[in-house]
């Protein structure tokens, strides 16, 4: 699945399409993807005009000028792509450095729209389907099931050794259990809690409440693994996202951040961490696969 970096680098690439503009003409490809459009979704939208492009954890937000949001997830294989509305010469920029789909029949949802860059389509195209689009009302929306109870953005300020401190402690879970918690933390994933513990020289294995001192307050580690979390994040941001097999950027390029994976997918090789002997090893917790080294995350 796409993590929060992707969504953020798909957002940011939208943005320019399609915040301000009209949505003229909706066309739906099929009655569902994961889940069921909802049956008045066409009409519901066409004709309203596009205030912003949100995010929330890893859904993209469509917000519309009649308090409705649009709220996307990209699945396993989702993507966006942005063309001229000609079908003459509409084409999609960039160049991939993974094969794509490019059958007409997984383009499943394309907005037509109208504003600054002229007339527009922006189309979601998803072979696997995994992806899906929801409509909810805007003051409504954090009773979204997926959005009850989620912590706060890593890239927030609520984000805090001190708050994290309130939620390790007193916990013997796992370290990188703890932070795959959507509830603790909203739109981390897997990657990146490698990454970040990697950068903090903590071991994923670690009983979390470690972290917190008997009074509660978070210790030095637990303050250098927030300022990590917060950095390994904008640093994929700015990288355009981890670039996984089946993500691209909206003008169909990829990012360059896996290029750069210190202990994610590196199993074998040897740690990255300066003066540091050790090998990046691989286990499985709760499902998920773990990347650490063992010589230097204690």
């Amino acid at each position: 699945m796409p993590e929060l970096p992707e969504v953020e680098t798909v957002r940011r690439g939208l943005t320019p399409a399609m915040e301000g503009s009209t949505i003229r003409k909706v066309y739906l490809g099929r009655p569902d993807l994961r889940f069921p459009f909802p049956g008045d979704f066409v009409s519901l939208i066409e004709g309203k005009r596009i205030v912003s492009l949100g995010r929330r954890a890893k859904y993209l937000l469509i917000e519309l000028e009649d308090g409705l949001t649009v709220i996307c997830h990209l699945g396993m294989s989702g993507s966006f792509r942005v063309e001229v509305d000609d079908t003459e010469s509409a084409q999609t920029p960039g160049e991939f450095h993974h094969a794509r789909s490019k059958d007409g029949k997984h383009d499943h949802v394309i907005f037509y729209l109208e504003g600054n860059q002229g007339r527009v389509c922006v189309i979601y195209n998803d072979p696997r389907r995994f992806g899906f689009m929801h409509l909810v009302v805007r003051n409504k929306i954090d009773l979204y099931p997926a959005f009850a109870g989620l912590g706060p953005e890593p890239t927030g300020n609520a984000l805090s050794a001190d708050y994290l401190a309130s939620r390790f402690a007193g916990k013997s879970q796992p370290l990188k259990t703890t932070l795959l918690d959507q509830k603790v933390i909203a739109g981390l994933g897997n990657i990146y809690v490698c990454e970040a513990l990697w950068r903090a020289h903590l071991s994923p294995l670690r009983a979390s409440g470690t972290l917190v001192t008997a009074t509660g307050k978070p210790k030095a580690q637990l303050v250098e693994l927030t300022e990590k979390i917060r950095d390994v994040i904008a640093d994929a941001i700015a990288a355009g996202g981890s670039s996984l097999r089946d993500h691209i950027q909206t003008d169909g390029t990829l990012g360059y951040f896996q290029h750069s994976f210190s202990v994610y997918d590196q199993e074998g090789e040897p740690c990255r961490t300066p003066g540091c002997k050790g090998t990046v090893e691989r286990v499985v917790q709760a499902g998920r696969s773990t990347f650490y080294c063992a010589a230097c995350q204690k």
